[in-house]
């Protein structure tokens, strides 16, 4: 159901207000049925019985004096003019009702005819079998339309206040889980440093209460891995580096196994400071405004060192967004780096703005053999290095680090094969904090 709300406010605020929806429309109904109706039918079974004193005495053919119009009228405040007469007082303004018509027909044993003129008081006009041409003219002062009106009033003022208390409850309910929301997606980024305060319900001070042992308790796995990833990241530097002395002391004779050990030691460098640019953004980092032009161009010229054509197309309507200079570069620099390793010929940078202009986007595109399609997602994850026409080179942490990243600015990574070949690597950044 489309137009039913997705959060828990909205489902509540809908309830309260289709409940009173419902409660309003059977009340009206209930007042119109067994209210408004009996008592119209009371006004007009009465009014019919005094039309019927009118005509007590009639004989068909025989027309009604004035004297007795008139003396009629100074008891009752009861009229009977002809058509003519009536037309004049204001008949061809009323509006004929088919149901008091028939009810006026029963208990005057004949047909009637029965209109209303909304004025005030309010004009009952009766043409009685008894005396076809002529009407009886009843002024209802006791009896007002705007009652009707003070009703529909009264309901819809109390549907409207009871919809704003609803509104203002459910919002009252749903703010401790709207901080939950929140933290949780700091937490998501490796952002820990929030605690929630424990208020509300009780079943919401529980959730609260296990969140923050939760959050506390991730933070702490975080920080043991970060010190026993460190730990052993810097405890094999020490080996690595007395194996590159040790090399270098090696005579001419191995130059051969001088240049695989020195390549070899290298690769594990390499790998180690991608072990240590994984951990090191854990966390949600300060962002300031950067010009997102200025270090995509400065990324690319810094790669041409590659002696592969690097093209660069910048987008100028993308003004200053929220970013990480030095991570940036990094997602940058790893985008590039891949298309590099992964295929061959021209590489085309970009930028450009989503169609929602919510997120300034980096793109790189290359010539590779692409990614199958039930790979593109699972690649992100640590360790994962895509199928094997891309190769097995590096330690397959590259797109996990631009992953986390990106997660940590609160924007999203893509990777989309081409229909005509090549990858896109994209990388959405929001233009906003948000």
């Amino acid at each position: 159901m489309s137009m039913f709300p997705k959060s828990a406010f909205g489902q509540t605020v809908f309830l309260v207000a289709a409940l009173l929806l419902i409660n309003q429309v059977v009340s009206y109904i209930t007042v119109s049925l067994y209210v408004v109706k009996p008592t119209i039918e009371q006004v007009n079974l009465i009014l019919a019985k005094q039309i019927k004193t009118v005509f007590i005495d009639w004989e068909d053919g025989v027309e009604i004096s004035d004297d007795v119009s008139e003396k009629f009228f100074e008891i009752t405040g009861i009229e009977v003019m002809t058509q003519r007469q009536a037309m004049s007082e204001g008949l061809a303004q009323t509006r004929e009702y088919s149901m008091l018509s028939r009810s006026m027909s029963e208990q005057l044993n004949g047909s009637a005819r029965v209109r209303i003129s909304q004025t005030d008081p309010l004009v009952y006009w009766v043409e009685a079998p008894q005396a076809p041409g002529y009407w009886v003219k009843v002024p209802l002062t006791g009896f007002k339309e705007n009652n009707l009106e003070f009703l529909t009033f009264y309901l819809s003022s109390i549907g409207f206040l009871s919809v704003l208390g609803g509104w203002l409850f459910a919002r009252h309910l749903n703010r401790p889980l709207k901080a939950l929301q929140q933290a949780a997606v700091k937490v998501g980024v490796g952002d820990f440093s929030t605690k929630l305060e424990e208020h509300g319900s009780t079943e919401v001070i529980e959730v609260t209460r296990a969140f923050n042992q939760m959050s506390r308790g991730i933070a702490a796995l975080e920080n043991d891995r970060r010190l026993l990833m460190a730990g052993v990241s810097h405890d094999l530097r020490t080996p690595l580096t007395r194996i590159r002395l040790a090399t270098e002391m090696m005579s001419d004779e191995e130059d051969y196994l001088r240049e695989g050990i020195i390549y070899d030691i290298e690769d594990m460098n390499a790998i180690i400071d991608q072990f240590i640019e994984y951990l090191r953004h854990h966390k949600r980092e300060e962002l300031a405004l950067e010009d997102l032009n200025a270090i995509v161009s400065e990324v690319v010229h810094s790669e041409q060192k590659h002696q592969r054509t690097i093209t660069f197309s910048e987008n100028p309507s993308i003004s200053n967004i929220p970013l990480s200079m030095v991570a940036i570069k990094r997602v940058i620099t790893n985008m590039i780096e891949n298309a590099i390793r992964y295929s061959d010929g021209d590489i085309a940078v970009e930028t450009a703005l989503s169609r929602d202009k919510k997120y300034a986007m980096v793109i790189v595109k290359d010539h590779g053999p692409g990614i199958p399609e039930s790979e593109l997602e699972t690649v992100f994850e640590p360790f994962k290095q895509g199928d094997a026409a891309r190769g097995s080179e590096g330690s397959g942490l590259g797109l996990a680090i631009i992953k986390r990243i990106v997660d940590m600015h609160g924007g999203k990574v893509k990777l989309v094969n081409r229909p005509e070949g090549g990858l896109n690597a994209e990388v959405y950044l929001p233009v906003k904090v948000s």
